[in-house]
């Protein structure tokens, strides 16, 4: 019986490997049209991006909670990213894990697919050029292409980014206060009609930073990791992605962190009903008042937590964006 079993399995193994090797060595004609090609990057950027989302959700949630928690407070109890996750599935809401699912969805489908989509098509455009005159694609090059592409990405996902912040700090207030939405779509159409539709850019800025410094770290590094480690080492092609992923992961949390941590207080905040004023005018504001309330180091709160949560859906994007990108060469 085992033995059966093992033959099965061993052959379903070897028939999908010669599946996989058949899709990429005879690709559909329609992969070549010239509207195809455009716009495939794109494509497999947002699948890529949306299977990461899907996978590190609950570790998304435990960050943001992570970042709200003790606002304003430079001493007090410091909270932890296990006793976050604990307290909320003490609550008897597993589920709640997953809260701005919808949102993170959205967002990937439109921030993911804008980032990956535009820094493939500009290292295209620079590895023409660059053949054309017998050279190499730089780093600086690279680093270019990566600011561009996730400034561009950042100011069109903004809407769905905050929705997702939304959602997911709506559970810190009282049960009265709580906006209860019920989908990604309930939360933006219900904040245009309460805040107007300029508030959906809210923490705009920071956010375009963010992406900026994120896709710096993410796909400058990975880029440039995999074309170093092709160069000087041996390894596998698909251990060069694995491994120039997780080197990408690791700057991109770094770069990252201090710009998220501020569009997070920006995203989440709300005018007081009474004084009709918001708790932080701009980046520069939140930035000054965290180093005088909170201290410098607050920046950095959760870095294991954000690491988490950002090194992984990095290296699921990135391998997944890889290997759609191999399948549809």
């Amino acid at each position: 019986m085992a033995s059966t079993i093992k033959d099965g399995a061993s052959t379903a193994a070897v028939s999908a490997q010669n599946a996989t090797k058949t899709a990429i060595d005879n690709p559909p004609d329609f992969l070549h049209h010239p509207y195809t090609r455009h716009a495939l990057p794109f494509l497999n950027g947002g699948l890529a991006g949306m299977t990461a989302t899907a996978v590190i959700q609950p570790v998304d949630m435990v960050k943001v909670r992570l970042q709200l928690a003790g606002e304003g407070a430079r001493t007090g109890p410091r909270p932890s990213a296990f006793g976050i996750t604990r307290d909320i599935i003490a609550s008897g809401k597993v589920l709640d894990l997953y809260t701005g699912l919808s949102a993170g969805i959205l967002r990937q489908a439109v921030y993911t697919t804008a980032r990956l989509g535009f820094f493939e098509t500009f290292i295209k455009k620079l590895n023409v050029r660059a053949e054309a005159a017998g050279q190499k694609v730089t780093f600086a090059e690279r680093a270019a292409a990566g600011l561009t592409a996730g400034g561009i990405a950042a100011m069109i996902g903004n809407p769905a980014d905050l929705a997702l912040v939304r959602m997911q700090s709506d559970g810190l207030k009282a049960p009265e206060a709580r906006a209860n939405y019920r989908s990604v779509f309930d939360a933006l159409g219900r904040i245009t009609r309460t805040e107007g539709l300029a508030a959906l850019w809210a923490g705009a800025s920071p956010t375009v930073v963010r992406a900026m410094a994120l896709n710096m770290g993410q796909l400058t590094f990975f880029s440039e990791a995999k074309q170093q480690l092709k160069q000087h080492t041996s390894l596998s092609a698909q251990n060069q992605t694995f491994a120039a992923s997780g080197i990408a992961g690791f700057f991109a949390s770094f770069l990252s962190l201090p710009f998220d941590f501020i569009k997070t207080r920006l995203q989440k905040q709300q005018k007081d009903p009474k004084t009709g004023l918001v708790p932080y005018k701009s980046l520069v504001d939140c930035a000054r008042k965290v180093v005088k309330e909170e201290g410098w180091l607050r920046f950095y709160r959760g870095f294991g937590t954000y690491y988490v949560r950002i090194a992984p859906h990095a290296m699921v994007t990135l391998i997944v964006a890889d290997y759609l990108n191999l399948l549809t060469k």
